[in-house]
């Protein structure tokens, strides 16, 4: 028969695995709904983007605007290259140091 510190005992180890079962649910529904707010917002550039594009094509005078305020915001060369943007000047260094010209 056991005694009661053996049921005490008992008793506290099942109230810390239920504790930590309540701790992992817990952090099942934070990274539910961070993955989530992650998808919303991937969905909602997705769609940005595509309207931009669309307006970029049928008005050339968007296009241009857009085009100019990309060339100032997209600093990485394969960034630049998907809109046909030329490489930074400070980006043209070769590994000597000396500089390149922008294409």
């Amino acid at each position: 028969m056991a005694t009661l510190d053996d049921k005490i005992a008992e008793a506290e180890k099942k109230v810390k695995q239920l504790k930590a079962q309540r701790e992992a649910v817990e952090a099942r529904k934070v990274h539910a709904l961070i993955k989530g707010k992650r998808a919303d917002d991937t969905r909602r550039k997705i769609l940005a983007g595509s309207l931009v594009l669309d307006m970029m094509a049928k008005e050339e005078a968007t296009r241009q605007r857009f085009i100019e305020r990309l060339d100032k915001y997209l600093t990485r060369p394969d960034d630049r290259a998907l809109f046909g943007l030329s490489v930074l000047q400070e980006q043209a260094t070769t590994s000597t140091g000396k500089k390149e010209k922008a294409v």
